[in-house]
């Protein structure tokens, strides 16, 4: 993903990697914590814990909830904790917002404001000691309409920036325990799709999770192998230990089933073939098919390593595998020949919610994926599948009768059946004790998840006092979990020219973001060459499509921003003249330098090349653009991008009275002009 979390951005992040990793009943808790704890309070009094977050912002919709766990209405929000200032030091405080604000600093009202989503006045001086002080933010919302916050601040001049996440902490408190036991509950309820077995027709429009698929059993016999199958089915966790595919066979026959299962599923040979989709991709001159002539000739790492695969990958022969990250020792014996490419060009054909991305790539690209993967995996020594007409015959009744089609789909009678949510929570909530070996929470349960203790007394806790937030969808929230989910911080912060994840939801907007999430923007999947030879980016982003537009609206309430950015003035065409005149060599800042201009390309790169100015003003929040401007390294301290401004002034002092404010806002006329911008003057013409 383009720019985007240092720490992230979002809710229960530091408190989930802290308290998940050990148990929580027998660790104390360290006395501070990176971030601030959140917590809402309902209009009825109720109150929510939600964890850790890193900044004083978001964004809830009039009419819907702020967090799951209470119903949407009202509230309070109340951000606290401390901020450690390096030296004693004196800043201005502001922020916009809908709704009431108090902000108190050791125990001092510093700002109190209220407004129907506009800019407060900045504070006074407030004065910061050396080493922590007390920090609480309390959010009213408004009586009508949308809720928003951004809290910002500044040592010098008007301009507010976000207060850096790295300068904030908390304590944990017991009811912070608490909540995340009952966060981590929803969560593994949402992963192991349980809601597919015990079903609550009025979940249907909850969480998206609710709706997630698995791997359709269509054609499923040309895509796997019998041996891996069959391994597979008797103990999923054996090879893969993060799945959430529960081992459903137990006792002597185990084996044998699991091995009459696989017979089925792997005679099941049509259905579900692939309709590959070649994307067209924009290098800097020309429109190619993705993956072909976008690559620079004798580029000496493998296209394994160029996209980055082991951020999420255990490769084969791995001497030291991280248990959390998915194996790929055994990929010969899963895949026949062909069909691991074939997944990798559209790993999304059979299962819409998989976290394998599509990195869009040719025919080429994934054989040379699948022709390494196999060469360093090893060959497999495979056992022909059985044909045996009874044997296969018991497989589909084991399909049939086990839960299989309760996630899976196939067009095949689904006979298994479990007790509905409600039976679930009302036995649950009254008498734990007598709750059957048999259940899944069970210490010998029929699917056996293996959930440890911790798991299953946070699904306890989601079954006595939470069931009610399965049914309600908090985009932010949403958007925190996927994001962890899908290892966004694998390679945002960790790869050259790929920055860090937590700027994300306040730089791009959240339309222009969807569709790129998707892989849906041409001229950004490519991995482009410069003109020496050399990459100028070797990773490419990946596209997550089931997840593309929830996950860029929650980013961008994460950061107070709304789903959709409002629409600005008509572009003043007589600015826009000026930002070209400033944006070009002749009188400017020579950014074509560095920059691509629509169809010119840059001019005098010796580094690294920026993006392509026509596309700026589609993808940026405006007030992302001139925080930009003003200052691009207290944003992101590895840039090259150079400092044009200094306090307000601009070294063009005969522009616009060399007004930086006035100049910043004439590029953006100009940039706003996007498909349609003229080229600037080059010196050439």
């Amino acid at each position: 993903m383009e720019s985007v979390l240092g720490p992230m951005a979002g809710i229960l992040v530091a408190v989930l990697s802290f308290l998940l990793a050990a148990r929580a009943s027998s660790q104390t808790p360290p006395a501070s914590q990176p971030g601030l704890a959140l917590t809402f309070t309902a209009a009825e009094g109720k109150t929510a814990v939600i964890g850790s977050v890193s900044q004083v912002a978001l964004y809830v919709e009039a009419g819907q909830p702020p967090t799951p766990f209470l119903p949407a209405g009202r509230f309070t929000a109340v951000w606290e904790g401390a901020l450690n200032a390096e030296l004693r030091s004196e800043y201005f405080f502001g922020a916009e917002l809908s709704g009431e604000l108090k902000l108190e600093i050791n125990g001092n009202i510093a700002l109190e404001v209220s407004s129907s989503g506009s800019a407060s006045p900045l504070s006074s001086a407030i004065k910061l000691n050396k080493g922590p002080n007390s920090f609480k933010a309390m959010l009213v919302s408004p009586p009508n309409g949308n809720a928003s916050l951004r809290l910002g601040w500044t040592e010098t001049g008007t301009n507010t920036s976000p207060i850096p996440p790295a300068i904030l902490t908390h304590t944990i408190t017991p009811a912070m325990q608490k909540a995340v036991q009952l966060h981590r509950g929803r969560e593994l309820f949402l992963e192991h799709r349980c809601i597919q077995c015990h079903a609550d027709p009025s979940l249907k429009d909850g969480a998206p999770e609710l709706k997630m698929d698995a791997p359709a059993f269509e054609g499923i016999g040309a895509r796997r192998h019998f041996d891996w199958t069959a391994r597979w089915i008797l103990d999923p966790k054996a090879l893969r230990p993060t799945t959430a595919m529960p081992k459903l066979l137990a006792g002597a026959k185990a084996k044998e089933e699991a091995e009459a299962i696989a017979a089925y599923l792997v005679s099941l040979k049509t259905g579900g073939e692939i309709t590959f989709r070649q994307a067209a991709l924009r290098t800097k001159q020309n429109t190619v098919a993705a993956g072909e002539g976008a690559v620079p000739s004798g580029d000496p790492k493998p296209l394994y390593e160029r996209l980055h695969c082991a951020a999420c990958h255990n490769p084969p022969g791995v001497t030291d595998p991280d248990p959390k990250k998915v194996p790929q020792q055994h990929v010969a014996e899963k895949f026949p020949l062909g069909k691991l490419a074939e997944f990798l060009r559209v790993p999304e054909a059979h299962y819409a919610w998989t976290r394998m991305p599509n990195f869009h790539l040719s025919a080429g690209e994934a054989k040379e994926l699948e022709d390494w993967l196999f060469a360093a995996a090893g060959k497999p020594s495979l056992t022909a599948a059985p044909t045996d007409a009874a044997l296969i015959d018991r497989g589909r009744k084991l399909v049939q009768t086990t839960g299989c089609l309760n996630c899976h789909t196939l067009k095949l009678e689904n006979q298994f059946k479990a007790p509905a949510l409600e039976t679930l929570h009302s036995r649950h909530r009254k008498d734990r004790s007598k709750v059957p070996a048999g259940d899944c929470l069970g210490t010998t349960p029929y699917a056996n998840y293996n959930f440890s203790a911790e798991d299953r007394a946070a699904l306890e806790a989601l079954t006595v006092t939470g069931f009610t937030s399965l049914s309600r969808h908090v985009p932010a929230e949403f958007a925190e979990r996927q994001t962890r989910h899908l290892n966004c911080v694998g390679c945002h912060g960790q790869i050259d020219q790929v920055p860090p994840f937590g700027l994300l939801g306040g730089k791009l907007k959240p339309e222009w973001a969807a569709k790129f999430i998707a892989g849906e923007v041409p001229h950004k999947m490519r991995y482009d060459a410069h003109p020496r030879g050399e990459p100028w980016v070797e990773a490419r982003m990946p596209a997550f499509k089931s997840r593309a537009a929830a996950l860029a609206t929650g980013l961008s309430a994460l950061h107070g921003f709304p789903p959709k950015m409002p629409a600005e003035p008509p572009i003043d065409m007589e600015l826009a003249k000026v930002g070209q005149t400033l944006v070009g060599k002749e009188g400017g800042f020579s950014c074509v330098s560095c920059h691509a201009v629509g169809s010119l390309l840059a001019m005098e790169v010796f580094e690294s090349e920026g993006v392509n100015l026509a596309h700026a003003a589609e993808r940026l929040q405006p007030s992302y653009y001139r925080r930009w401007m003003r200052s691009p390294l207290s944003i992101e301290p590895q840039t090259k991008m150079p400092t044009y401004f200094d306090e307000g002034k601009s070294p063009l002092a005969d522009v616009l009275e060399g007004d930086a404010e006035k100049q910043i806002h004439a590029v953006w006329q100009y940039l706003r002009l996007g498909e349609k911008i003229p080229p600037p003057r080059t010196g050439e013409q």
